[in-house]
């Protein structure tokens, strides 16, 4: 791989409007709301700007002020937008009414119609925009927008292929955008394109008996559980890298989080890190690109999967959807931390 400071990075995907009331108020009795502009793809770009990494945001917008405002905030994360396409009537939206204590976040969307999710993309030479690119990295939230955007997905995922290009995906589900069945149909057949794979739902796996063989597997998966997961999706697919974050909700406002590593046949697990939640939103995306910075570092394992969760503990503590850390080694000093194990 080339040295990180000549790496390419491109991501493909919607940005949304964020709107949330002040000091954990709840949507219905607000009469303000704070602007932030967010979205899984874009979170991931202004994160590996953030840390020094050459980084491009594909993506379509209204030709408005709002839309141009968007552009604007991603320009001062050092994200290149010039692939943006202007076109359509409008932004997506979604309203965020932040959890406190034992009061769980809620998130509302308006985001039909938007332009990235109505933009006709069957013409769109998608070998022409990514060349000169060295990685590309997707997410689920995409093709669940619309079939616009699955044939987005599908042809920026050939033309990678065509190009050497190592390429990340992060399955993202989303119940609010489409079906469980649905989604991992879809993303199953992604699965032969992909080099390093985030997070293990939603996808197909099934055992002999035709039952997922991810069935009854705990969301605070043991060690041992998750390694045989991990193996047989490596065994089905030509992976790099498969990784996955592990969450234990303590309240709305203190969680704890882990993460599991599949890489060069083995499983590595991360330290586990306790913590209060200033902004939940974004933290795994954090983890995505802590783990693409890491993997282009070529760290150790061990360091892959620590660093990764801890860009991850860090974005808890900002404000906004991006993960503003531009001094990685405040990442390095809290991944080197020790820590009391307390899930």
């Amino acid at each position: 791989m080339k040295d990180i400071k000549d790496i390419k990075f491109i991501t493909i995907g919607e940005i949304l409007l964020r709107l949330s009331p002040p000091n954990y108020e709840k949507i219905r009795t607000a009469n303000s709301f704070i602007v932030n502009y967010g979205g899984a793809e874009a979170n991931v770009a202004a994160a590996l700007a953030n840390l020094g990494v050459d980084s491009t945001f594909f993506t379509v917008l209204p030709d408005n002020s709002v839309g141009k405002s968007a552009v604007r905030y991603l320009r001062t994360n050092d994200v290149h937008m010039s692939k943006t396409i202007f076109a359509g009537e409008r932004i997506g939206i979604y309203y965020l009414e932040e959890g406190f204590a034992v009061r769980s976040s809620k998130v509302i969307y308006d985001r039909k119609g938007s332009s990235f999710a109505t933009y006709d993309y069957s013409s769109l030479d998608l070998k022409e925009i990514l060349t000169g690119f060295d990685w590309l990295h997707l997410s689920g939230i995409t093709p669940a927008l619309s079939e616009n955007c699955r044939v987005l997905i599908k042809k920026a995922l050939i033309a990678a292929k065509e190009l050497g290009m190592t390429v990340s995906f992060d399955g993202n589900y989303r119940s609010a955008l489409w079906e469980w069945q649905e989604a991992r149909d879809c993303i199953t057949e992604y699965l032969p394109y992909v080099d390093v794979l985030i997070g293990i739902e939603p996808i197909n796996l099934p055992g002999p008996d035709g039952h997922d063989l991810k069935e009854g597997l705990s969301l605070q998966p043991s060690f041992k559980e998750q390694d045989r997961i991990f193996k047989e999706l490596a065994n089905r697919y030509d992976f790099k890298a498969i990784a996955r974050h592990v969450r234990y909700v303590h309240s709305g406002s203190e969680n704890s989080l882990m993460a599991y590593l599949w890489y060069n046949g083995e499983t590595f697990e991360s330290k586990t890190f306790r913590f209060n939640i200033l902004d939940r939103v974004g933290g795994g995306d954090a983890f995505s690109s802590g783990l693409i910075y890491a993997l282009m570092e070529n760290m150790d394992p061990q360091d892959i999967v620590n660093f990764a969760v801890s860009s991850s503990v860090i974005k808890h503590t900002i404000h906004g959807d991006f993960n503003i850390t531009d001094d990685k080694q405040s990442i390095f000093r809290l991944m080197n931390q020790e820590f009391e194990i307390k899930r």
